[in-house]
């Protein structure tokens, strides 16, 4: 049975004083939760809350990276530099990155690559916007966008890969995907990567889903069959709001 896996993105929020306070609290909220437990923070804050969150249960991963390992890139960061301080995951194609930072499929491709060479965990985000979903492309774009994702990964690390369903029309605007509506997406995700890789394979992928998740629907949604977790947003600013999320099955 896959585990549910729980990420906050904090985005561009929080100073590090306001990162160290944020886990002090939120650490002990979530002490007893048997869900895999993840903040990807801003790269200002990544030293100080890896150094906060030692000897709790709580995972740090970077929000975007890039794909080469040093070089005239200035402003950016790469994953051997995630690495070396101790990151373990990082947020690769996120909507925002796609839509203000030209991302491509191919650039996501190549950062997902690099994230492995670097033995960091990829949390790849796909997803369709408003336009696409009423034309009634969901499918299709969130099924291209995973097979190119993925494309010349082993079956190995197609398994350790997590992937983010974020319909673009959710993110930040309160609306959500009916669970239903999610999960169904979610199983078309799951069964291109069956059609690619093999039943194991898709049944050992964690898919999550990501688009105005609250405490109010985390329930409804993470208790379907095929979503295992959510990739949570502005709810994750909170410490008291992201730890219902992360609880709810207690």
């Amino acid at each position: 049975m896959r585990k549910k896996v729980i990420a906050g993105n904090w985005k561009m929020n929080m100073l590090p004083n306001e990162a160290i306070d944020y886990i002090q609290k939120f650490s002990d909220l979530v002490k007893d939760t048997e869900n895999e437990v993840i903040l990807c923070v801003p790269y200002t804050d990544l030293f100080y809350c890896l150094m906060n969150a030692q000897g709790t249960n709580i995972k740090i991963g970077a929000q975007n990276m890039h794909f080469a390992e040093s070089g005239a890139y200035t402003g950016e960061v790469s994953g051997k530099m995630l690495k070396s301080i101790g990151v373990e995951y990082v947020i690769i194609g996120h909507s925002e990155r796609r839509q203000y930072f030209n991302e491509t499929d191919e650039s996501v491709n190549k950062k997902i690559k690099a994230a492995f060479e670097n033995e960091l965990k990829p949390i790849v985000c796909v997803g369709e916007s408003l336009e696409q979903r009423e034309a009634g492309e969901t499918e299709k774009i969130i099924t291209t966008q995973t097979r190119l994702a993925l494309e010349g990964l082993s079956e190995e690390q197609v398994k350790n890969t997590i992937i983010a369903y974020e319909p673009i029309w959710a993110i930040g605007t309160g609306k959500t995907a009916t669970s239903e509506d999610a999960n169904n997406s979610i199983k078309s995700i799951r069964n291109e990567i069956k059609r690619i890789y093999g039943e194991e394979v898709s049944e050992n992928v964690i898919i999550q889903y990501g688009g105005s998740v609250k405490s109010s629907n985390a329930k409804e949604l993470f208790t379907t069959s095929d979503i295992d977790g959510g990739l949570v947003g502005g709810a994750s600013l909170k410490p008291d709001e992201f730890s219902k999320i992360v609880n709810y099955n207690k």
